[in-house]
């Protein structure tokens, strides 16, 4: 990306927590000091590994990548030991007992103890811990409204976007293009619902991959010669429960999974189109 030309550009790139982990009281603070030159944008501990590299111009390799998702996880499992596992699970209307915070992920039996040690019936990996963990320690507990936005129309969702629409949305794209029974096996295996067509789609399905952070895929068959199109859409208050970091994770992470489970039944998934 160009070199931003002033401190409100930083700031728009970061998550607005005031977390004070970079030395400074307040994002806006940091945003400044990186613009003068008295701090680098890598000494943000939030910021995703692509940001940081766009705004300095190189290519995260790919262990680099990899060592900061980890440093990423381990900063939040050390804040859930240092949190009120009881009053979050108030917050965030999950159940807290035996010193274990649990809720549902999927329709599945997720949980984290005060030390931080997790618990699930399903895998547990990145794209399911960091949104989960996230959740935990900075999700508002603000109620899902019903009203459907897509990931740009979210805070700092503008500049995820393209990567987004390309990793979660083309990628579910091609699953549904090829796997006739995703959208069953998304209300079968997942606890899905379908719901009344959405924005004129001809398939409409809505996740609960957090308890107040649903999703709503949204697919339209080719016709007529058009391809076929499939859009994912987040509730409006999707970006007080969870960063947009948090989000962008949620969805690639599912496009993943379907991918796996689509191979697992046979079918070769095109992805010469994403």
């Amino acid at each position: 990306m160009p070199q931003p030309k002033n401190a409100m550009e930083i700031f728009q790139l970061l998550d607005k927590s005031n977390c004070q982990e970079c030395g400074r009281k307040t994002c806006l603070a940091f945003a400044g000091a990186v613009y003068m030159g008295q701090k680098s944008i890598r000494d943000c501990p939030r910021l995703a590994p692509e940001i940081i590299a766009r705004v300095l111009g190189e290519a995260p390799a790919p262990h680099i990548v990899e060592q900061n998702r980890e440093d990423y996880m381990q900063s939040l499992i050390e804040g859930i030991r240092q949190s009120d596992l009881a009053a979050a699970a108030r917050r965030i209307g999950a159940r807290f007992e035996d010193h274990r915070l649990r809720l549902k992920i999927l329709g599945k039996n997720f949980s984290v103890d005060t030390e931080g040690r997790l618990a699930a019936d399903i895998h547990v990996n990145p794209w399911v811990t960091v949104p989960f963990l996230h959740y935990v320690l900075h999700g508002k507990g603000v109620p899902a409204t019903g009203n459907w936005v897509s990931l740009r129309e979210l805070a700092d969702g503008k500049e995820r976007y393209p990567l987004f629409q390309k990793r979660c949305e083309a990628a579910m794209q091609a699953v549904a293009d090829t796997y006739p029974d995703l959208f069953k096996d998304m209300v079968r295996l997942f606890n899905g619902r379908r719901v009344a067509r959405q924005f004129e789609s001809d398939i409409s399905v809505v996740l609960d991959p957090l308890p107040q952070v649903p999703i709503m895929v949204c697919y339209w068959r080719p016709e007529d010669g058009m391809a076929s199109s499939l859009k994912v859409f987040f509730d409006a208050t999707a970006d007080q429960n969870l960063d947009i970091g948090a989000l962008f994770t949620l969805g690639v992470g599912l496009a993943a999974m379907f991918e796996k489970l689509a191979l697992r039944h046979g079918y070769s998934v095109d992805q010469t189109q994403v």
